[in-house]
């Protein structure tokens, strides 16, 4: 790897240690919103890292649906294993059992958007002040509206229109009683410096996001995976195919490409020639227009 490119990524390393370092100075009860993806895995990897060879000063905080990747699961569990980090789990199908939120119903029906009901209960429960995020301004239009320390009401709620200014490095944590903060340290990030990043570290990842056989029907121009609960129409007819995953959620919701990307290196050129954002295979996404920035304003990651 190129001389610059190794000085870009360790100066994006020691600003999101710093950060982090941050989050733990001002912080009482922090906790690391885990989904088994890329992004929260190179935050948990720069956690480890902030506080070696202490451990992680929060626990990782994992909202299960109930309909994510089997592969997914099995990683978290090892990779928790694996740093030494506490795992706290709590299930959208709880929530949804409780009458805190309703199933959607029909062709495109997801839990994704259930998860905010999920998160906001267990910030309540956890007595959680902040909730370290993996998301990156270069995601998403509403992502780039963020600050490293973004402020969320009593409600959960985020308001894009007022928010704090972060001049100089200088974060203000400063909160009421009963609201929170989401903090996110790979901010500046891009969807390339996670893959350098990764390559660099050597950071083992969950198998799904490199070439593998799976059955996927097409819906909408992506190709969705296939499990029991995907309801499909008469029209979509599985298929086997080549595939991976640039981005990993919610299976109802995260689209895959076809790929013959099966090491890091493959990657990183894929990821180099791309013209389309990994945003670009969410289908929730693609509710409206604003579909992003109205979840967060709700309480979304």
């Amino acid at each position: 790897m190129k001389n610059y490119t190794l000085k870009h990524l360790q100066e994006l390393e020691s600003e999101s240690i710093f950060i982090l370092r941050e989050v733990a100075a001002q912080f009482e009860k922090p906790v690391l919103l885990f989904s088994g993806g890329k992004d929260s895995i190179i935050v948990s990897h720069l956690a480890r890292k902030a506080f070696w060879p202490a451990k992680i000063p929060f626990p990782l905080l994992h909202i299960d649906t109930g309909h994510n990747f089997p592969e997914t699961i099995e990683y978290r569990d090892w990779w928790a294993n694996e740093i030494n980090a506490t795992v706290i789990v709590k299930y959208v199908q709880d929530s949804i059992d409780k009458g805190r939120a309703v199933e959607e119903k029909g062709i495109h029906a997801s839990r994704n958007v259930l998860q905010t009901v999920t998160l906001l209960d267990a910030i309540e429960e956890l007595k959680t002040d902040c909730a370290i995020g993996g998301a990156r301004r270069d995601e998403e239009k509403a992502r780039a509206k963020e600050r490293f320390f973004s402020h969320r009401d009593e409600f959960g709620q985020w308001d894009p229109k007022n928010q704090r200014p972060e001049l100089w490095n200088l974060f203000n944590g400063k909160k009421n009683m009963g609201e929170h903060f989401r903090a996110f340290p790979i901010s500046n990030w891009t969807e390339m410096d996670v893959w350098q990043y990764i390559l660099a570290e050597n950071i083992p990842l969950p198998k799904i996001y490199f070439s593998h056989k799976r059955k996927v029907f097409q819906r909408d121009g992506q190709w969705l995976a296939d499990f029991d609960f995907m309801v499909k129409k008469p029209t979509e007819i599985v298929e086997e195919k080549i595939i991976r995953f640039r981005t990993i959620g919610d299976i109802t919701c995260t689209g895959a490409v076809e790929s013959t990307a099966s090491t890091l290196e493959e990657v990183v050129q894929e990821v180099a020639a791309s013209r389309t954002t990994e945003r670009g295979t969410r289908a929730d996404d693609k509710r409206s227009e604003a579909a992003m920035e109205d979840r967060k304003k709700a309480g979304y990651f």
